[in-house]
């Protein structure tokens, strides 16, 4: 540990602005995550965001940080919009990865002796695995420019979603001035047999039940309660996003000089965002965002016709309601109060989930009371939990929060850790089903390769910047 820290409370460390710091960093973590945090590279990393042009504020990081690509996973950190940059890695290759979460009136009972048929429809519904292409959605290169446009409207408007659940996406599902003409030939290539797909890595679709409520008034408000089943989706941008991201960082590679940008981790390449390049990477980046909105948004509308196939009822009658759907791996124009004064910035969140408090304008009108929801997995063989977001993250982390449970192994040694354990046959034990493309994908996505998120929400409610609504435990789980 070759940086100076400093422990400010039971839930928070200090790395005091030192070196080529432009501002101190703050990790969230207790003293129990902390052991596991001090000597990853992710806190380098994150001391190295701090360095950077223009942040404006505290570079943050969540307690499921750990090694990214140039920004750590789970950092927050935001940017002056005249004087600061954006960089690619700050959003990283998934753009606009993203979880929601799904109602319906069915209770476990209905469901777990259902669950093998139930995740063999979807499976057959939603292509799965590296390179996963839809059997179904083959895109022209004009309607792949309606989608970077349209976000989740365009499927909404294909017969591929429903126009109630617009209101409960982030940005309603589409954020706006994307730019299809930023965005190269095989970006286009990687992405048009790709919408409608989950996916591999990280990304499931996961059958759970709600195990546990901690906050009545907010769970009846999110329109949850106990043994109810619901459907958690993590996925994103697919190769289209990571072509783009890709791409920019060669380009801002190229031009870095240009803008005497010295950087401490070339896998930092950035722009100042007046620039071109930066509002070029930023027009190019929403189009991904976009897709990811339709992503997930058709990927639901393929639920919804399972449960119909399984359960012989409309997706009305059982239910099947958005919650919520929020990313966690994106750069935003967001307001803050910072000095007093309003300003807008530039804030990149790269695995960080908003968590914006009761009343505020730009969360759904049912949420005002409660705060946003945030939804944050953890691996496939514990829980994952459902909270709200705070008016303290609002004020202390540019109302960010954690995204999930955070890897303390890499796909690798996650590999090497395994062995020839039959990981599908354990979680059988634990009355988890699995259903995957592929074994490499269960063996890696190991439960042991993953914190407890139980200890990661332990700090964020400790901390305040997020508080616990309700929590989740699988029956079911697709991995690609």
């Amino acid at each position: 540990m070759n940086f100076p820290s400093k422990r400010i409370d039971e839930f928070k460390i200090l790395i005091p602005r030192h070196g080529k710091m432009n501002t101190d960093a703050i990790i969230y973590a207790s003293k129990k995550l902390w052991e596991k945090i001090k000597n990853d590279e992710s806190v380098t990393q994150i001391i190295n965001v701090a360095s950077l042009p223009g942040i404006v504020g505290k570079a943050l990081a969540m307690p499921d940080i750990h090694a990214g690509y140039g920004f750590p996973i789970g950092g927050v950190a935001a940017f002056d919009t005249e004087n600061g940059i954006i960089s690619p890695g700050g959003v990283g290759y998934d753009i606009n990865c993203g979880v929601r979460l799904i109602s319906t009136y069915l209770k476990k009972k209905d469901v777990e002796e259902k669950i093998e048929k139930v995740l063999a429809t979807i499976f057959s519904l939603v292509p799965s695995g590296v390179g996963s292409r839809s059997r179904i959605l083959k895109l022209s290169k004009r309607e792949m420019k309606e989608v970077v446009k349209e976000g989740a409207r365009w499927a909404v408007s294909n017969g591929l979603g429903e126009t109630e659940d617009l209101e409960f996406i982030e940005e309603n599902g589409i954020i706006k001035g994307a730019e299809p003409d930023a965005i190269s030939q095989r970006a286009y290539e990687r992405g048009m047999g790709q919408l409608g797909t989950l996916g591999s890595g990280n990304h499931f679709i996961e059958i759970d039940y709600v195990e546990e409520i901690y906050d009545q008034e907010k769970a009846n408000i999110f329109g949850i309660f106990k043994n109810q089943v619901v459907i958690l989706l993590h996925t994103g941008s697919r190769g289209f996003g990571h072509q783009i991201a890709d791409d920019y960082i060669k380009v801002m590679r190229r031009n870095q000089k240009k803008y005497g940008i010295n950087l401490p981790d070339q896998q930092l390449a950035c722009a100042p965002f007046s620039s071109v390049e930066g509002q070029d990477y930023w027009a190019a980046m929403k189009g991904a965002v976009n897709y990811a909105f339709a992503n997930r948004e058709i990927i639901t509308h393929r639920i919804r016709e399972a449960f119909l196939s399984v359960f012989k009822k409309g997706y009305r009658k059982l239910g099947l309601k958005l919650i919520y759907d929020v990313a966690h791996n994106i750069a935003k124009i967001e307001e803050f109060e910072i000095e007093k004064k309003r300003k807008s910035l530039i804030i990149h969140r790269k695995g960080a989930t908003r968590a914006y408090p009761p009343h505020h304008s730009l969360i759904p009108q049912k949420y005002r009371e409660s705060g946003q929801p945030v939804l944050i997995p953890g691996d496939m063989g514990r829980y994952s939990f459902v909270l709200a977001g705070t008016e303290k993250a609002y004020k202390e982390t540019f109302g960010s929060s954690c995204h999930g449970a955070g890897r303390i192994l890499s796909r690798h040694q996650a590999r090497k850790a395994v062995g020839q354990r039959n990981i599908i046959e354990e979680m059988e034990k634990r009355n988890i089903t699995v259903l995957a493309e592929s074994r490499r994908t269960v063996v890696e996505e190991v439960p042991e390769a993953y914190k407890d998120v139980a200890d990661v929400i332990e700090v964020v409610k400790g901390a305040g910047i997020s508080l616990p609504v309700a929590r989740l435990k699988p029956l079911g789980v697709i991995k690609g």
